[in-house]
């Protein structure tokens, strides 16, 4: 994702979700409590256009998504998405599915880590969209549920098939998008779905704790070892050595290693620049 601003204006307003900024740390709420938080056409492209504004204006360092009300998210709105689907020709179905697909590629490709605080429920998209982050803070009501082979369409929605089998595993990936049944909290901790369980009622401070913790690191860093986390999936390992030394020589030659050194010389704890 390029952080070179395009011709467009930066949007000052989003229509289908909430945003606040503090301190390098961008928290974006999903805002339909009455349809716990259902997506709809503009809520998908909203989210694939806000990644790419935040990663154009480069004042983000850490990304909370979370979910206002009893859920996360529901997953696409039944009559918005699923009843509007079905009056669409195959053309318009394609540009539909590369655009939900587009905002899951948005998120695993911005150059900032970003956290999912999850309650209750993460159905369909919304299980997608938190599988997609980079962190999964969870408490105990969160469900996770694959829903798509359940409405009749393939469990490989969104890059589910993708991203799934390298979280969990092969096994349990089948099982979850096969059927579409739901994970609750502790099993989703136990396989290794989720990154963090914590109380109920916590998941949103805890994520926005490691958030913080996250903004003030050593941001270049962070988004490098991101974007090798990606990359390096499906490389052979000389492929992934030869990009890690490539990368480090890189890093090497950055404000923030000539800093760590400084910092450890004088005793002090390093401030970091993020270049």
């Amino acid at each position: 994702m390029s952080p070179f601003t395009g011709s467009v204006q930066p949007t000052e307003e989003w229509r289908h979700l909430r945003l606040s900024v503090d301190d390098g740390v961008a928290t974006v709420t999903l805002a339909r409590p009455q349809k716990l938080n259902a997506l709809t056409f503009g809520a998908y492209a909203d989210l694939r256009d806000l990644l790419a504004q935040l990663t154009r204006e480069r004042s983000v360092r850490a990304l909370v998504i979370g979910g206002e009300g009893r859920g996360f998210c529901s997953g696409g709105d039944v009559d918005e998405i699923i009843g509007a689907t079905l009056a669409l020709d195959t053309a318009e179905l394609l540009d539909f599915n590369r655009m939900t697909g587009a905002t899951v590629r948005a998120i695993r490709e911005c150059p900032f880590p970003v956290i999912a605080a999850v309650h209750g429920v993460a159905a369909g998209a919304g299980a997608v969209l938190a599988l997609a982050a980079d962190f999964r803070i969870a408490d105990p009501t969160a469900r996770f549920s694959f829903l798509f082979t359940r409405v009749g369409l393939s469990g490989g929605d969104m890059g589910a098939a993708y991203l799934l089998p390298r979280t969990v595993g092969l096994g349990h990936a089948t099982r979850l998008l096969m059927l579409g049944e739901p994970v609750t909290a502790a099993e989703a901790e136990r396989i290794g779905l989720i990154s963090e369980l914590v109380p109920e009622g916590t998941a949103g401070e805890r994520a926005a704790a490691l958030a913080a913790r996250l903004a003030a690191g050593p941001a270049l860093a962070q988004a490098q070892t991101k974007a090798l986390l990606t990359a390096e999936l499906d490389m052979p390992l000389a492929a992934s050595v030869e990009l890690d030394a490539a990368t480090q020589a890189l890093l090497m030659t950055g404000a923030d290693y000539a800093e760590f050194h400084a910092a450890f010389t004088a005793k002090r704890p390093p401030q970091w620049h993020g270049r």
